[in-house]
């Protein structure tokens, strides 16, 4: 990456020595590696440069994210006049300025978009998601989540105008119900991520829409869409043979028929987060681990059933294990853990393992996860049992493993005698 003080070292001059021996069409090339910051840099530095460095096939790929966050929307409409059809991926992320009319004169010009962050932009509603539609047909990943204007109407013009979409996150659009689900699904039978976090009107019927129409699908994210339960998850299995992640966290109905459904029908399964989900219990996670063997992370937070049973399955089944969250799950032993620290995934995959408010976790935990020398992280808040000792000799095994931990301050003994009460020195000033 070419990144200059273009002022101090070039002439303000077009006969500049650079412009003479390097021809447009180099100098054209070593633009498109620079950064939205540093072309802009680079266009006041002289007309041929701002030709050069504005030219529509310097604009590519535009995040603005880490620029400027404040934009108007004229930002947007002059960016799009300058790319036009040159513009494949723009990320207006958390752009709150940003609304329906600029994004409106956007679709016009870049209607060879295929990537679009729209994530936390509020003023966007249904409108936008109409423009989308009449004119980006080749849109395949879209980033609505906080968009929360979003209704049904969006996803019916999507189903209708893009039917190459592959990714749509829709997280916290909570207007959003079946009846949209079941419109979108229909015409992008291709979806292959699905964000649907805190859409907490979806029931078990927009699942079975997504079931029935798509195949391809990979990443579904599901979290806190309370009304789920095992009915509707069952069909996504039955469904969805290439699932490879998935987010029920907080979807409290869940049972081990899910855990069930997932080893029999989605054997490519690397992540499963199921934090909250109180009804799993070691029976569904031995099916799970014994049929799918890629796990490799697993947020099982207050899973409060399970028992060192699970631990000893994933030690067995799923050699490809690299995060593991038993936070607060409070049946877990030592014994667990040392089936974990021996385990197929111990030696060079395990890199972090959250042990929160596990009760019965001692010492001896860390002396069976010294072996593990990739573990890059481990969480132990509120383990009581666990010491700064044990800690200090299990960094002797692994010098740069990050140990989270909280050690009270031990109760001071009650002041003896008359004496009088003490103030800290705010007190004293207030």
């Amino acid at each position: 990456r070419c990144s200059v003080n273009v002022h101090c070292m070039f002439s303000n001059s077009d006969e500049a020595v650079i412009n003479k021996k390097l021809p447009k069409e180099l100098l054209l090339r070593i633009f498109s590696f620079l950064d939205v910051v540093t072309l802009c840099r680079c266009a006041q530095v002289s007309r041929a440069w701002n030709v050069l460095a504005l030219d529509g096939s310097n604009w590519q790929r535009i995040d603005l994210f880490d620029f400027q966050r404040d934009i108007e929307g004229r930002v947007v409409e002059n960016i799009s006049k300058r790319c036009g059809g040159f513009l494949r991926k723009l990320s207006l992320r958390g752009c709150l300025g940003v609304g329906d009319n600029a994004l409106r004169t956007f679709a016009q010009n870049c209607r060879n978009i295929e990537v679009l962050n729209l994530n936390g932009c509020t003023k966007t509603t249904d409108a936008t998601c109409t423009s989308l539609s009449k004119f980006c047909s080749k849109l395949r990943h879209l980033d609505l989540a906080s968009c929360t204007s979003i209704t049904n109407m969006s996803l019916k013009a999507l189903s209708e105008g893009c039917p190459l979409l592959e990714q749509l996150n829709i997280s916290w659009c909570d207007q959003v119900t079946k009846d949209g689900i079941q419109a979108l699904v229909r015409g992008c039978g291709g979806l292959k991520a699905l964000f649907l976090k805190g859409c907490t009107q979806l029931e078990d019927e927009a699942l079975k829409y997504i079931g029935a129409h798509c195949p391809e699908l990979v990443t579904l994210n599901l979290q806190t869409c309370l009304q789920i339960t095992d009915e509707g998850l069952i069909t996504i299995c039955r469904g969805c043979h290439k699932l490879q992640s998935l987010c029920a966290s907080g979807c409290s109905n869940i049972t081990d028929a899910i855990l069930n459904a997932l080893g029999q029908n989605c054997p490519r399964l690397r992540i499963l987060e199921v934090a909250r989900c109180s009804q799993l219990t070691d029976v569904g996670f031995t099916t799970l681990a014994r049929n799918c063997h890629e796990l490799e992370k697993m947020d099982l937070e207050e899973c409060v059933q399970i028992t060192d049973s699970t631990l000893i399955q994933l030690s067995i089944h799923c050699p490809r294990l690299q995060v593991l969250s038993l936070s607060h799950c409070e049946l877990i032993t030592d014994d667990g853990i040392r089936h974990l620290g021996n385990g197929a995934c111990a030696h060079d995959q395990l890199e972090v393992i959250e042990l929160d408010n596990c009760p019965l976790i001692t010492d001896a935990s860390l002396e069976h996860l010294k072996s593990c020398h990739s573990l890059e992280r481990i969480e132990l808040y509120d383990c009581q049992q666990i010491t700064r000792a044990g800690i200090k000799r299990l960094r002797t095994h692994l010098p740069n493993i990050k140990v989270h931990a909280y050690f009270a301050p031990v109760t001071p003994p009650p002041s003896v005698g008359g004496s009088r009460q003490r103030f800290c020195r705010c007190c004293i000033i207030l």
